[in-house]
């Protein structure tokens, strides 16, 4: 019998594991790709000048907030200047972000009129992760109009796009962590939880977030100081740089960061349709018959801009009909009311599917578990068939008409049609026969 070799002790085994992996490898054992990243080594990019280089991305705030009546943990989309470390633009979205986060967000990144500015511009380039979101149609679209290089960064590398990557850490420690309602620090005891009711936590409202999200942009921008800056901040660093900056007239910028219909319209008497609804503004007046073009903001439903033939902006268009606030309240609880009803139906489904047998210690058959009365089993089977369409169905509630004399309809087939209206009396009273029916083909003249 051959020899087995010796397990080694725990102290040997950590020693050989300390000598033959790197510090990031065994990071990585320990607490995933996150932490063997940090020990990497990473090239550092060249100095460039502003403008050159921006970097885009989404960033969900570790917070609930007040949105409409519903607690939502709000997401942050920002542009950064990778040369001067300035947040060109940024935009909070309630929810899941879009295209038209990334969208709003562009158009205060590179508008330097009030109340944006005074950084922003045209850059040569933007940074982006690959979320279809930023590679949208409407993205790259108005990216392109404006001459922008789009780099879409590969999966899994946030160290492409450290500055945003930079910013939204930043984001976390000194503007989530100090706001109400932040859910990534310490948990409270559970003798300071008891009693309390769930919503008793205040929340701050949507608003009040918003507002706090663009003070701090503006404290990023004009009085903190990075290392890298050499004591200045990002504004002064922006204004400190001589590139000419390329500016966008305020009508072109908003055509680009809005998305075509993609077809022609004529303006009616109940305004522009799109969409199977009507638009209607009180520029309209007197303008039916014009062509027309629409450009809309994504999933802004509510409102909707038109231009000319030619792209030129006409003016904004509003939902006619639009239902009011109370319906739109009785809607969205009827809604959640049925999700309700269909989430419960759909757990008592699930239980009934997971059929359990009763255990046996002989050998028999299998025996089903799961008692339910003759009435149970008749209410059920009832709502099923009053559910199921086909069920409902009557097809031959109403047969179908005869068909026409000289088809050469199957005897199966003939049965199941309804019987050929009588013939009527004959004109000639004196007639003692009817005159054939014409077993011909329509149009056969032979």
């Amino acid at each position: 019998m051959p020899l087995l070799d010796p397990v080694p002790s725990l102290s040997t085994f950590l020693r050989a594991l300390r000598r033959d992996l790197t510090a990031g490898e065994r990071a990585g054992l320990a607490s995933g790709p996150e932490a063997a990243r940090a020990h990497d080594v990473f090239g550092k990019r060249p100095t460039s000048w502003r403008n050159y280089a921006w970097e885009t991305d989404h960033v969900q705030a570790p917070l609930l907030v007040d949105a409409d009546g519903d607690l939502v943990r709000p997401w942050i989309t920002w542009f950064i200047d990778t040369a001067t470390k300035v947040i060109t633009g940024t935009a909070v979205t309630p929810g899941h972000p879009s295209r038209a986060s990334v969208l709003a967000a562009l158009r205060a990144a590179v508008a330097r009129d009030d109340p944006y500015g005074p950084a922003g511009g045209v850059p040569e380039l933007v940074r982006m992760d690959r979320g279809k979101d930023f590679l949208s149609a409407g993205v790259t679209t108005a990216l392109g109009a404006m001459g922008v290089t789009v780099k879409d960064l590969p999966a899994y590398s946030p160290h492409l796009k450290g500055t945003v990557e930079s910013l939204n850490r930043a984001a976390d420690r000194m503007l989530f962590a100090a706001l109400p309602g932040y859910t990534a620090g310490p948990t409270r005891p559970r003798s300071e939880r008891r009693g309390r009711p769930a919503g008793a936590l205040s929340a701050l409202s949507f608003q009040d977030f918003t507002a706090e999200v663009l003070e701090w942009t503006n404290w990023w921008n004009t009085a903190h100081r990075p290392k890298a800056l050499s004591g200045r901040t990002p504004l002064e660093a922006w204004q400190a740089d001589p590139t000419p900056v390329t500016d966008i007239p305020a009508a072109d910028l908003w055509a680009f960061t809005l998305e075509d219909d993609g077809r022609p319209r004529k303006l009616t008497s109940h305004g522009v349709s799109w969409r199977g609804r009507f638009y209607t503004a009180a520029w309209m007046t007197g303008q039916a018959g014009r062509q027309v073009r629409v450009r809309y903001m994504p999933h802004h439903d509510h409102e909707i801009e038109v231009c000319d033939a030619r792209g030129r902006r006409l003016g904004p268009a509003h939902l006619a009909d639009a239902a009011t606030p109370e319906q739109l309240q009785a809607l969205r609880e009827a809604r959640a009311e049925r999700a309700r009803r269909l989430r419960a139906d759909t757990k008592a489904a699930e239980r009934l599917r997971r059929q359990r047998f009763a255990p046996t210690i002989s050998a028999e058959p299998a025996q089903r578990l799961g008692a339910v009365t003759a009435a149970q089993a008749e209410r059920e089977l009832a709502a099923s068939d009053h559910t199921d369409v086909a069920r409902l169905a009557l097809p031959d509630l109403i047969p179908p008409a005869p068909p026409p004399a000289y088809w050469r309809t199957p005897p199966a087939l003939a049965a199941g049609t309804a019987p050929a209206p009588p013939a009527s009396a004959p004109a000639d009273p004196s007639a003692d026969v009817a005159p054939e029916p014409d077993s011909r083909p329509p149009g056969d003249a032979t």
